[in-house]
């Protein structure tokens, strides 16, 4: 994870936040980079994520 973080310009504790979720909706030239690192086009990278949507987090909100 070091030397992907390093090669698309973003810091570590960014690409776990990504990874895990905790930044759901990453920027744009944050993917793009991110993408081209791992020799991916946006278009596979979509498509991979669309089968690998995260669990929606319960708020504890009651409705």
């Amino acid at each position: 994870m070091v030397d992907v973080a390093a090669a698309c310009g973003v810091s570590v504790d960014t690409l776990r936040k990504i990874e895990t979720g905790r930044i759901p909706t990453p920027a744009l030239f944050t993917v793009a980079a991110v993408a081209a690192t791992l020799d991916l086009s946006l278009d596979d990278l979509v498509l991979a994520c669309q089968f690998s949507k995260p669990a929606k987090r319960n708020s504890g909100l009651i409705a």
